[in-house]
């Protein structure tokens, strides 16, 4: 579908000019409007996706139709052109909504570069919250959203998945998001109304977890003064999600082997066998294949488990979607901490992108979280993050024999390192569109091709 812009202002060649400009330059449909109360009006019987006004205009400024558009759509974009001597009301109204201000007079450049970014944003935000419901997260949960190619393969492995009966392995790093997918496989499946149990087997105690796992019988062992009805039990008929299964006991595993084999099970000290109809999701951050190798792991356990395997990749590896899970966790933040942010400064967007991520996603939903605390404005800034910027890698990984080299060819082997990285970056970002990609950098497309024969990469490695 075509995104929508609305121009406003009150002088006829300035919204010519600016029609002109953008529809040269992109795909965008373009409506103007010379009265702001008439583009009111006109925005309530047909919605647009961006609104570009003047800041002083007759009958309602800028400010104003800013506030209106906001009540009827808190999701419009809106950025506001002004005069030098009225930054100061243009940077008050980003603290109320606006995406953005540009000073007249301006470059072509600075406006598509702007409307591009505010475009960009938008569609980030609204394939995360399309994402969010169509998977039925819980809110208290990290969302695993984005639009990078690894995410909408995981959500496309997961609605092919949850509706079958199939054993779930799932595998990553700590902060992933791995029972977040495995909650997704459970509300997406037949059993969505009866429970999903979490097993953390790494939390619970090994000298009770086979009494939590399957219960236990009086008198079977010193304090059990009564039945215990198990998590395996409490789980019939829904979901068993075994968390850390590869943190288990060599012991348990040969009995959990049995419940996935034959459905059968018996409680701690008891003579009697139970039957438990099951889903079964496991999730590990070890490599189970090196832990069977060493022998503490069961192989047959394994293959049993490994029925469906879903990889979940680091933050690391899918950048692309750091802005979307920002602007999620300060949305979510802001509001649990009754604050007006609705803002990430550049500069702290700049940092969140190239900080490493060892903690995933759960690292940077506290990163946020704590600036929101720190934060007394209307904008999270750099130093709201009080994170250490990683270097970017085209610094961080030069070779030592550069510094050897005369200043140009070192300059020279610097900018293809830069070149070959941003370009890679901005494909990922567009899944290969080449024409989205140009856009974001506010460069001809033209160039970006010759730019990208330069450093030897193919837009086709890019697409999902």
């Amino acid at each position: 579908m075509t995104e929508k812009i609305l121009i406003v202002d009150d002088e006829k060649d300035m919204l010519v000019l600016l029609q002109r400009i953008i529809e040269e330059e992109t795909d965008y449909a373009v409506r103007t409007e010379t009265d702001a109360v008439r583009a009111l009006e006109r925005f309530k019987q047909q919605p647009c996706d961006l609104v570009v006004t003047d800041m002083k205009m007759p009958r309602m400024s800028g400010i104003q139709l800013l506030q209106a558009l906001k009540k009827i759509s808190p999701s419009v974009s809106v950025i506001l052109l002004t005069a030098y001597g009225t930054i100061d009301s243009a940077v008050e109204a980003i603290r109320k909504g606006a995406y953005d201000y540009i000073t007249k007079p301006f470059q072509r450049e600075r406006i598509l570069l702007t409307i591009g970014k505010a475009m960009e944003l938008r569609k980030i935000l609204h394939e995360n919250q399309a994402l969010r419901q169509a998977l039925a997260l819980d809110k208290g949960l990290p969302p695993l959203v984005g639009q990078s190619s690894a995410v909408k393969r995981i959500i496309r492995h997961v609605q092919q998945v949850a509706p079958t009966m199939a054993t779930v392995l799932i595998t990553g790093a700590s902060g992933t998001g791995k029972e977040l997918v495995a909650r997704a496989i459970h509300q997406y499946s037949a059993r969505r109304d009866r429970k999903m149990i979490t097993i953390n087997c790494t939390a619970i105690p090994e000298q009770v977890i086979e009494s939590e796992l399957f219960g236990h019988v009086k008198g079977a062992f010193t304090g059990a003064w009564k039945d215990k009805k198990g998590l395996v039990e409490e789980a019939d008929g829904g979901t068993l999600f075994l968390d850390e299964i590869g943190d288990l006991t060599p012991a348990l595993q040969t009995k959990l082997l049995r419940l996935l084999q034959e459905g059968e099970y018996r409680p701690v000290g008891s003579e009697v066998t139970k039957k438990a109809d099951l889903r079964f999701v496991a999730a590990t951050n070890h490599d189970l294949k090196t832990e069977m190798r060493a022998k503490r792991f069961r192989e047959d356990l394994f293959y049993r488990l490994n029925v469906i395997r879903i990889d979940l990749p680091s933050l690391a590896e899918r950048k692309s979607d750091v802005p979307g899970l920002s602007y999620y966790f300060l949305n979510k933040y802001s509001s649990a901490y009754q604050k007006e942010i609705k803002r990430i400064s550049p500069a702290a967007m700049q940092a969140l992108m190239a900080h490493a991520y060892p903690g995933n996603v759960r690292e940077l939903e506290n990163i946020i979280e704590r600036g929101i605390i720190f934060c007394t404005g209307g904008e999270l800034a750099r130093e709201h993050l009080f994170i250490e910027a990683d270097m970017e890698p085209a610094v961080a990984g030069m070779n030592p024999s550069v510094v050897e080299m005369p200043f140009k060819d070192a300059k020279d082997h610097m900018i293809q390192g830069f070149h070959h990285h941003y370009i890679q970056a901005l494909l990922e970002k567009s899944n290969g569109n080449i024409s989205r990609a140009a856009e974001m950098a506010g460069i001809q497309r033209q160039y970006l091709h010759r730019l990208m024969r330069e450093a030897n990469i193919d837009a086709e490695c890019f697409k999902p």
